[in-house]
């Protein structure tokens, strides 16, 4: 890729737009063809406490991957919808799933200001396993670290 224009002049803001218009034909073509594969993003944020706002939190979290052409996975909205995390062997079990999940994501996203101690097991797991993670406060700005 050149990035000089018809005059032999560096054009690098040209040469820079023609990359990414040739990488989004790309990216079109593996789509269309059932080829292009999404990040998946674990989502890690409070649950217990006022676990209703906490939900509405976590839905908008989803909603925020999702709008960064990621697949958002959100343990504490899936699982508890037939895990009891109020019962101490189930909790235990959600935790346990929830780690299977993030095994097979591309990186954790950790939300809120807050960091409970199931979110403290998933970020010591990713730390271990070396999957990327990226910290944001409750309105999705991102915390560089």
């Amino acid at each position: 890729m050149s990035f000089y224009n018809n005059e032999r002049y560096l054009d690098p803001t040209a040469g820079q737009a023609v990359c990414n218009i040739r990488r989004e034909e790309v990216k079109l073509r593996k789509m269309e063809n059932g080829e292009w594969q999404m990040s998946w993003i674990y989502i890690a944020s409070p649950y217990k406490g006022d676990i209703d706002t906490n939900i509405m939190r976590a839905k908008r979290y989803c909603r925020f991957v999702a709008s960064r052409g990621k697949v958002p996975q959100c343990p504490h909205i899936f699982l508890t919808t037939f895990l009891d995390d109020d019962n101490k062997d189930e909790r235990e079990a959600g935790l346990y799933l929830g780690i299977q999940m993030l095994k097979r994501c591309n990186e954790l996203w950790v939300f809120g200001s807050h960091i409970s101690e199931g979110m403290k097991k998933e970020i010591e797991f990713a730390i271990k396993r070396n999957i990327p993670i990226k910290y944001y406060n409750d309105r999705c700005e991102e915390i560089i670290t």
